[in-house]
């Protein structure tokens, strides 16, 4: 996780996550009329950004996707809530570019996204959806914390409001523009410091395990906690009743929250030589 904070120090790094930033803002703020949950999300064909962001500029796609949602929530969704789109937005993009190097997707001499073969584009698959399943896990375990939405709902919305246009638009996205930000020099590993560029293997390894089984079980487990509380899924879910602020959820998706959020530091432990 330091390339999270040193890529401050690199201005084509800065200048990066502020349009990314823009970008997504001024793709989200334009569907703001489309609610999907009133105060709370929209219909997002922008969640097609944060995972190609994250690919393409690494950290500073991770800070473009949580600042441009916080700045689309100023109009007409910003809320206590806000604190936990803008973490998890952050995980949507951030979870992708750590994923793809320290899961053992893609084979070690070559770990560009430029989805040139059956297996990269299978790889960008599975980081893009669990990338959206670690985004609607932080935002939909704080606000049934928060007790202003039920976990089940919000949760299962945000996944497929997230992953459906990820996958569907981002590939396609990628395959052309990751030739061009290659040709521009513009990709974060070509920018950053060698020091600062996470090495794969070690802890790195054991870090992109436990985030994926973390961001797996706090789902899919919050799911079935929220699911005994009387809660159901997608709309259903506003007016089936059910306990909103179970503990059953509050622990088990907390759980996985904070695996999630632990194996971002595990992941940035040096790797033995």
């Amino acid at each position: 996780m330091n390339e999270v904070f040193s890529m401050w120090k690199k201005m084509k790094m800065v200048v990066l996550a502020v349009l990314c930033a823009a970008v997504y803002a001024a793709l989200l703020i334009p569907f703001k009329g489309f609610v999907l949950i009133q105060g709370i999300t929209e219909f997002r064909p922008a969640s097609a950004l944060p995972v190609a962001m994250g690919l393409l500029f690494g950290p500073a796609g991770a800070w473009g996707a949580a600042i441009g949602n916080l700045a689309g929530d100023f109009f007409g969704s910003l809320s206590a809530g806000s604190l936990f789109g803008f973490v998890g937005n952050f995980m949507f993009a951030y979870v992708p570019y750590k994923l793809w190097i320290n899961l053992g997707l893609v084979a070690k001499p070559d770990r560009e996204p430029d989805l040139k073969s059956k297996r990269k584009i299978a790889a960008f698959v599975i980081v893009a959806v669990l990338g959206s399943l670690a985004c609607a896990l932080v935002i939909a375990w704080g606000l049934d914390v928060l007790r202003m939405v039920p976990f089940a709902a919000l949760g299962s919305i945000i996944f497929l409001n997230n992953s459906i246009p990820a996958i569907v638009l981002g590939i396609p996205m990628m395959i052309v523009l990751y030739p061009r930000i290659k040709g521009w020099n513009l990709l974060w590993t070509d920018i950053m410091n060698e020091e600062d560029i996470p090495a794969a293997g070690g802890m790195s390894g054991i870090g992109g395990i436990l985030m994926t089984v973390s961001i797996l079980v706090g789902m899919i487990g919050g799911f079935i906690m929220a699911s005994a509380a009387g809660q159901a899924f997608l709309y259903r879910g506003f007016g089936a009743g059910g306990e909103v602020g179970s503990f059953g959820v509050l622990l088990v998706a907390g759980m996985g929250t904070a695996g999630l959020v632990l194996s971002c530091f595990i992941q940035s432990m040096p790797v033995k030589k």
